[in-house]
């Protein structure tokens, strides 16, 4: 099952699985992820005119034990609104 859009999830590894990134605070081109800076916008930063920003969770807890970090789904289902 495909993710949706914007979906973070904690995986195990230390990179980004293809269609992810890392939540790290990156800034991302809004050309080329529009469904994704449509649902964020410029809540973690950017100039809402080219660019936007990730989340950072880098200072995020893991739970114990744990390797890998948060990572945001860059393509995938756009959630629908009721």
């Amino acid at each position: 099952m495909d993710p949706f859009i914007g979906e973070i999830r904690l995986l195990p590894y230390n990179f980004a699985p293809i269609r992810w990134a890392l939540c790290d605070g990156s800034s991302l081109q809004i050309a080329e992820n529009q469904a994704l800076f449509a649902l964020i916008g410029t809540v973690f930063g950017g100039d809402g005119q080219t660019t936007f920003s990730l989340p950072d969770l880098r200072e995020s807890p893991l739970p114990a034990g744990t390797q890998g970090g948060y990572y945001i789904a860059l393509e995938g289902v756009f959630p629908q609104r009721n």
